[in-house]
């Protein structure tokens, strides 16, 4: 689970020019790695799980993005896999050591108005509003986590319930992610993809077939008028 910070990438933005061209009803923001910098908090925290668990760590890498539940699931039988669960989510919520806000993300998430907006996160209920608490980040009203949904990243469905509470089309927003198993969550979900070159390498980010590639949300600046959000370059 590699989730150290990444030098800024040379070659960025990717797509945006097109990305611009378009209107959207709604931006769906992911939280860890996306309006927030977990990353040391979740790496603590996996690898002492990994090692109570007897898990080999280096099973975690490309995980990023991924639900707890289905985390486990991957790794433990079935017999195990309740209390496992159990002690990654007391593990990150008594954790909060470390845990920022993001470039440019309170000033995406303020730029959007009631109804424009929602976060769709891997993280449960209670770790979601743990992290919130934490940072002060202005969270919308609706926040979809892990404990809302049976089916998480990368299947579509957090995307689409999110899209659901917002009374929106999924194909009218955007979905603002950094990992590619949101990416693919997105995309299935119908939206448009924005991703954040914050966790993951562009390559992988690329491989996952996004619209548009930055660096991260400050990057990028969001505009309401009639027509809908737009999202353009900063500057």
């Amino acid at each position: 689970m590699e989730l150290d910070p990444l030098p800024v990438p040379e070659g960025l933005p990717l797509g945006l020019d097109e990305l611009a061209q378009r209107r959207f009803d709604a931006v769906l923001f992911d939280m860890d790695g996306t309006l927030i910098d977990s990353g040391p908090v979740v790496v603590r925290s996996w690898f002492r799980w990994a090692e109570d668990e007897g898990v080999d760590p280096a099973l975690l890498a490309g995980m990023h993005g991924i639900p707890s539940a289905g985390i486990v699931e991957r790794l433990l039988p079935a017999e195990r896999r309740a209390s496992a669960l159990a002690h990654i989510d007391e593990l990150e919520i008594a954790d909060t050591d470390g845990i920022v806000v993001l470039p440019g993300a309170r000033e995406a998430l303020g730029a959007l108005p009631a109804g424009r907006a929602a976060i769709a996160t891997s993280c449960s209920r209670d770790l979601a509003r743990v992290r919130i608490d934490a940072t002060g980040v202005p969270a919308p009203a609706v926040v979809v986590t892990a404990s809302d949904t049976p089916r998480g990243k990368p299947d579509p469905a957090p995307y689409l319930l999110a899209a659901e509470r917002l009374g929106v089309d999924p194909s009218r927003c955007l979905v603002v992610e950094d990992a590619p198993a949101g990416i693919a969550a997105g995309r299935a979900a119908g939206c448009a993809v924005l991703a954040m070159a914050t966790t993951n390498r562009v390559p992988d980010l690329v491989a996952a077939q996004p619209d548009a590639v930055v660096a991260n949300l400050g990057a990028v600046e969001l505009t309401v008028g009639d027509d809908g959000v737009r999202v353009a370059p900063r500057g």
